[in-house]
């Protein structure tokens, strides 16, 4: 099937669908990255499918492009656009990940302190409006949908085609882990990489509060070694026993699919050499580890409240009075950062918001797995409280606590109603409040 026939399928699907009334859920292949939630139920509507768009459709070495559809897997993408010696500026750590859903949620990683997020680097989008309509937009074709589309969710169109630019990579990836037992040596000296740019690659991992290492990374063209973290130990321990590293680049990217980061820490076995050989292809993996949580939906559900898996980004001027709050009152650990240049504030985020900082550099602040079981506290709403009063941004991938008020405080309504009139007069995609803002547990 030719994409522009996946295309008419997909607007067919959309044309009647509206006729009913009802709104639509979106169904595709390929897991979701939201965090699961055991006590979801799916919106009564309208299937429409969008399950075969997996083709990546051109890679151009000499303009440094590449076309693909938006269900391609960032691991699918890597593995082509390799074989010219060329990356996507950003890519998520997580194989399943796909880059349509990267636009419409969140897509950081290493290279997010130079260039954004991966949607920063993507020059043109195709997208099915609710009623079967085509738009084709980019920065200078309908900015407006084009700028607004990041960090929708899927509430304004269905992104079937991304044109975005592509960095030149070498075949591996050394690392170097530079450690320091205190914060403030820790973030003077990653400040400095900051300014300097003496790396392509720079994150964190704060492993307990008195140990603190800057993950640095560039491309080389050979490699005295290198180490997989498929199967082995999880990449987190390699960095407290090691110095430095060497990767294959496209094992480098998705060097924490394996645990999640983390989130296998709690059963220990599953972090040993033995066991992980032994039965990782059945647990290993972020896709594996989503799709378990679906199978233990009703044991999961026995728990109070689900752990916290959330990333917050937070104005970076203003990173240290977050850390001092986090070492005392959240106390977490590990805790993985990653220093995140936006070229400019997004549309999306309200002015109320962005006021209450004058920079557009931020700290993402990845926390997987804070147990939240203390029934005087819910460390959930405790951190998105702190987020929104320090003038940061919390992402939407997993327990919400807004009240409608206070969303449209943090997000733009006037924005993201005026696109929302263009592509889904009729609310059939539904609002990123509704969609994603559930009800406390």
């Amino acid at each position: 099937m030719t994409h522009a026939e996946k295309v008419s399928a997909i607007a067919g699907q959309l044309k009647n669908a509206i006729k009913t009334g009802l709104a639509i859920n979106i169904t595709k292949k390929s897991v979701s990255h939201l965090v699961p939630d055991s006590t979801a139920k799916k919106t009564p509507g309208q299937d429409v499918y969008i399950g075969e768009l997996t083709e990546i459709i051109e890679v151009d070495k000499n303009n440094k492009t590449c076309v693909a559809e938006s269900g391609v897997t960032f691991s699918d993408l890597v593995n082509e656009t390799l074989k010219y010696g060329l990356v996507p500026y950003v890519v998520p750590e997580l194989k399943g990940i796909t880059i349509g859903g990267a636009i419409s949620g969140c897509s950081i990683e290493t290279m997010s302190y130079r260039y954004g997020g991966f949607h920063d680097n993507c020059l043109e989008y195709e997208i099915i409006t609710a009623d079967g309509g085509i738009i084709n937009c980019s920065p200078e074709n309908v900015p407006d949908v084009f700028n607004m589309i990041h960090g929708s969710y899927g509430t304004l169109g269905i992104l079937t085609k991304i044109k975005f630019k592509l960095y030149s990579a070498k075949p591996f990836v050394k690392m170097t882990y530079a450690k320091f037992s205190n914060f403030e040596d820790y973030w003077n000296f990653l400040c400095e990489r900051f300014e300097k740019e003496d790396y392509e690659l720079i994150d964190g991992i704060i492993h307990n509060k008195n140990q603190f290492t800057a993950c640095l990374g560039n491309f080389i063209e050979q490699a005295p070694y290198v180490s997989s973290y498929e199967q082995s130990i999880p990449y987190y321990i390699s960095t407290l026993e090691k110095d430095e590293d060497y990767l294959a680049t496209g094992e480098y990217f998705f060097r924490y699919d394996a645990d999640c980061h983390w989130l296998l820490r709690p059963f220990p076995l599953l972090e040993t050499k033995f066991v992980r050989k032994l039965f990782g292809k059945y647990f290993l993996g972020s896709t594996n580890m989503i799709r378990w949580s679906a199978r233990l939906k009703k044991l999961i559900s026995l728990k109070k409240r689900p752990d916290v898996i959330v990333d917050v980004f937070i104005p970076s001027k203003k990173f240290p009075e977050f850390y001092k709050w986090y070492e005392n009152d959240f106390d977490f650990y590990p805790l993985w950062i990653v220093p995140y240049r936006m070229p400019q504030i997004y549309p999306w985020v309200a002015k109320e918001q962005a006021a209450k900082t004058d920079e557009n550099f931020y700290i993402d602040c990845a926390i997987y797995g804070k147990k939240n079981n203390r029934p005087e506290v819910d460390y959930s709403e405790l951190l998105e409280n702190k987020v929104f009063d320090l003038g940061g941004v919390k992402t939407l991938i997993s327990r919400n606590h807004y009240c409608e008020e206070k969303f449209w405080r943090i997000y733009n309504k006037n924005n993201y109603d005026a696109i929302k009139q263009k592509t889904d007069p009729q609310n059939i995609f539904g609002t990123v409040y509704n969609k994603l803002c559930r009800k406390k547990i």
